[in-house]
Order: C-alpha cells, then structure tokens, then sequence
C-alpha cells in the first residue's frame, strides 16, 4: 500500500493531465477534500473523445464559459461526434447524471435488424431474425467460452475462427452459413477493429454490463462540478513529465514535490505531489518519449500490447423519413411510425457486391427514436477501410458545403438505394446535410477512438495483467494512469469505465495521504477478484445499452 506523508505548510498539489471524464471525475473528488487540483487540457474546450457544452455557467459566479464540443447541430437537431451509448443500467453514474440532469435514453428495440445481403436483396422478417439470432448467439457463447478458457486459447485465434468453428458444428445450409459469418463483421463496428483481429483469448474484456437528448448536459454537469473543485488551464498540452522516486530528494528549482510538468504553452516548469495521466492510450502509444526518465519496462510493455481502435460515425439527414413504411390505419400496430417490426432501428448491408469496394456497413434509423427527438437521419458506423476513407473525405472538402454533403451522400447512395421507398428522382431521397467524423487525425484523441483486445502473433502476451499494470501506474514516482483503458473490466472502452477509472485513481491518492475516510472506502465502485468483476451481466449488449436520443 502506498503511504505518503502530508506536506509542511501547504496543501497537496495535484496536476490531471486531460479534462475528459476520467480526469475531471478524479479533479472533482480530489478538490472536494481540499486538494490544490490543476487540470491541463490540450484543447480549448473540456470532455475529451465526449466533448462539452457551450456556454457553461460556473456555480457561484457569474463567469460563463463558452466551450467549443463534440456535439454538433444537424437538421436542427444535436448530435454526438463521440459516445452515443451508456453501456449498462444497473448502478451506472452516468445513466444516474442523465437521469438528474433530464437527459432522455433509449433502450434500443431488441427486435432483429433489417438486413440486405450481399446482392442487396432484403432478407424476411424471419430471415433476418434467424441470421441476427445465430449471430448473437454465437458471440454470447464466445463470451462465455473466452471467461472460461482464456488461460489455454491460443493467443492468435480470432473472434471470426471460433465463428466458423460454431456455424460447422451447427451443420446449417451453406447460404445461411456465409450469411451469418458476413453479418459477424458488423462487430467491428461496435470495437473499431475486424472482427479477423478480435482476440478470441481475450474477447471476455469486450463484455459490458448491460444496458433522447445527447451527451450535452451530462457534460454540463460534469464541467461544472469540476469548475467548482479543481483550476482548469485550456489549451495546454503537456510536452514533459519528469518524476523521481517519492523517496528521493526533492526539486532544486521547485517546492517539496517530486513531479515536474512543461507545457507548450510557456515552457515553464511546473512542479506537483503526484500527477494523474488520463489521455487515451493512442495517444501514449506515440507519446511515451514525453515521460522522464522513461516509463518502467512493464508500462512500456502494456501501453505497446494494448491496441486502439479506429470507429468513425456519419450522419445523413434527409428532408423526410422516406424509409418508413406507409401506414395502416386500419392496424392499430402498423400505425406506429416506432414499430420496429416494420421500421427496424438497425439496417445492415452484408458484402454488398453492388458498391465498388463491397464494404459491409450498419446503420441507426434516428426516425425510430421517440417524440420528440425522432429526425430524418441516418447514423452510418463504419471500422477499418472504409473509415479511412470517410476521413480522408472528411479532409479534402470543407464541412456542410454542397460538395461535402454530395461527396457522402454519393458514397452512401448504393446503400440507401435499397431502403424502403427509395427513388432516384424523389428529392425527399437525396441528403441535405451531413455530417462525419475524423477521431483518426484528431492527435489528443490518440488517432483512434477507443481501446480494443486484438489477436496476437508475438511471445507471450496477457492482456488482462497489461490492464493491471497500466491501471496501477507507477505510484512510487507519484504517476498515475486513468481513462477508459484502465477501467474496470467489465466497462473497459466506455464513457462509465472512463469515470470510474478516475474514481479510483482519486480514492488511491487520498488513501495515500490518509484522507480517506471509511465512508469512502466503502464506495469501492467494483470490487474485483481475480482480475474479473463478480457478477458481471451478460451480454447482449454492445448493441443493447441505453441509448441517448438526439
């Protein structure tokens, strides 16, 4: 157990590099017990991969903070760049701010896709309900099959071998087979990885606990409490970290403390107790020459082993909802425009044969959500080339400007055209805006999205102790490591494991320096044994959490 002692006539300083979720939850818990908290954010608004409102009021002053976000006005409706999803519904933070700040969420139909095969026929209703079936049946066995024999699975094995392993043992017609193991790459689409590349060995870290405005006053609040308990430095990017072993003697050019942070912003040497580092993994993968002396081999190590994805979202908003079926009045069930059976919330396009590239791709009917937050618009995610593609759109026209909207509305037309009411002539079936994203050039988002667990062909690789060791950090120097890569287990890769990894980095501190009282020792958010969370929720749901409306 770390112990340290309390400084002499001052309070203990504390530098979180990074003003995402990780790092303001840590700001606020540690400010809250008279902790001297600075946050440093490389960009000029706060929320990290979420973003963060405008125009935010710091409580008891009259300051307003006008924040650039991820979140951006489309058809006059809001949209998240970064998370659309709470991942899990029972003691989950986020879901409880959403709920005090009156965020609408949605839990996503459990009714099957809409899915058009690869020569962009639509599949049956029942089609699609056997495919869709099979497809999650089977990853939930891979749930359970990699918690249970992870220790033995060969560390190359693959998400999509254990698939054709389990499609042959089900001795299915050969059509229904390839239809399946197509529709098993949309899991890409959920980790921002191929479904070739998941890690069989290690596909029980992906498992989440269970789970329409956006993000928007859930980052409200969250800034603000972190306004009222730490000093927050936009636009600061951190170029050093220089620590020494707590045990060592201190600065010569500084106070009592044992860790030294330079930023770009004026070069100067900034001196703390303890530094918390909360930027995402992609970003220490090219960064770690910023730690001095280096980071022990064993972070190296994990910070190396750990991969990153790369899961890019448009948006495509049209004058009308063309694709919803037309109405019987005469059928009190066909009346509802939300009716998932007629209307599904998810369409997929399996190998489409038709499109140049037959790039597989999914997509989210934001018509299906309820009043009033249902609009016109179709959520397009997309991994791998086809993201690289989108970005590289992205970076060659100039956003909302005719060419832009055209350049996406004729890469996506192929697909579209198979929707529901669809003709080439019809104006309400030509988008009038769109909207893409760019996490792969975005530097302080480490070029990616989040972290994933992919196959490896190295020596021995345990992904689970790189976790640990990442989510330990190296104390002795007064460095710690939070974000959603280091989260609990059973929220890696979401918006709450983000929190809680801040949380517990925070209570680590405090009990450092004795300020921990039993209360908060007791608010443990996940207690853990052997390296897996205790009752941990099965899945349905990387599709199934709760969704945040528009």
């Amino acid at each position: 157990m770390i112990r340290r002692a309390l400084p002499q006539g001052r309070k203990i300083s504390v530098c979180v590099v990074g003003a995402g979720v990780a790092g303001m939850r840590c700001a606020q818990m540690l400010g809250a017990k008279g902790i001297d908290v600075t946050v440093l954010e490389a960009r000029d608004r706060t929320g990290g991969r979420v973003g963060a409102p405008r125009d935010v009021r710091v409580p008891l002053t009259d300051m307003i903070l006008p924040f650039k976000m991820h979140q951006s006005m489309l058809g006059g409706h809001p949209v998240d760049h970064g998370p659309n999803w709470i991942h899990g519904v029972n003691q989950n933070p986020i879901l409880d701010l959403a709920k005090e700040v009156g965020a609408s969420t949605l839990s996503p139909p459990e009714s099957a896709p809409s899915i058009f095969d690869h020569t962009g026929q639509s599949l049956s209703r029942e089609e699609c309900k056997q495919c869709s079936g099979l497809m999650w049946g089977i990853i939930e066995e891979a749930f359970e099959y990699s918690d249970k024999n992870s220790a033995s699975i060969p560390q190359d094995q693959s998400l999509l071998d254990f698939f054709k392993l389990k499609l042959k043992e089900k001795g299915l017609p050969e059509h229904v087979t390839e239809r399946v193991l197509q529709a098993c790459r949309s899991w890409g689409d959920y980790i921002g990885g191929s479904v070739e590349k998941q890690s069989l060995k290690y596909f029980w870290l992906e498992e989440t606990i269970d789970g329409a405005s956006t993000y928007k006053a859930i980052l409200d609040r969250i800034t603000k409490d972190t306004y009222a308990h730490a000093k927050v430095e936009l636009s600061t990017q951190v170029v050093s970290v220089k620590t020494q072993d707590c045990e060592s003697k201190m600065w010569s050019d500084g106070p009592s403390s044992h860790v030294q942070v330079t930023t770009l912003k004026d070069f100067t040497n900034k001196h703390y107790d303890e530094v918390v580092m909360t930027a995402p993994l992609g970003w220490l993968k090219n960064r770690t020459a910023v730690f001095l002396p280096s980071l022990p081999d064993r972070l190296l190590t994990a910070i190396e082993n750990l991969s990153y994805g790369q899961l890019e979202k448009v948006y495509l908003t049209f004058p009308s909802a063309f694709w919803l079926s037309p109405t019987d009045s005469t059928s009190p069930e066909n009346n509802d425009p939300n009716n998932n059976d007629l209307n599904p919330f998810f369409t997929q396009w399996l190998a489409p044969s038709y499109t140049p590239n037959h790039w597989p791709v999914e997509c989210v009917s934001l018509s299906s959500l309820p009043t009033p937050h249902a609009q016109p618009t179709l959520l397009f995610y997309m991994h791998g080339p086809l993201a690289a593609h989108t970005t590289s759109l992205t970076s060659t026209h100039t956003p909302s400007t005719p060419a832009y909207i055209a350049a996406f509305a004729n890469l996506f037309k192929p697909y579209i055209a198979r929707l529901p009411n669809y003709s080439p002539s019809s104006p309400s079936c030509v988008p009038v805006d769109a909207l893409a994203t760019d996490w792969s050039h975005d530097e302080f988002a480490g070029w990616g999205s989040y972290s994933n667990f992919q196959t490896s062909e190295k020596g021995v690789v345990e992904l689970d102790r790189d976790i640990e060791a990442l989510r330990w950090g190296a104390p002795e120097r007064g460095l710690w490591f939070a974000g959603e890569h280091t989260a609990p287990f059973v929220a890696l890769g979401t918006v709450t494991g983000a929190w809680w990894s801040g949380e517990k980095v925070a209570r680590r501190i405090l009990r450092a320096y004795g300020l921990d009282g039993e209360e908060e020792q007791e608010k443990e958010v996940i207690e853990e044994a052997g390296g897996k969370a205790e009752g941990r929720e099965k899945v349905g749901a990387k599709r199934g959490g709760t969704g945040l409306g528009a």
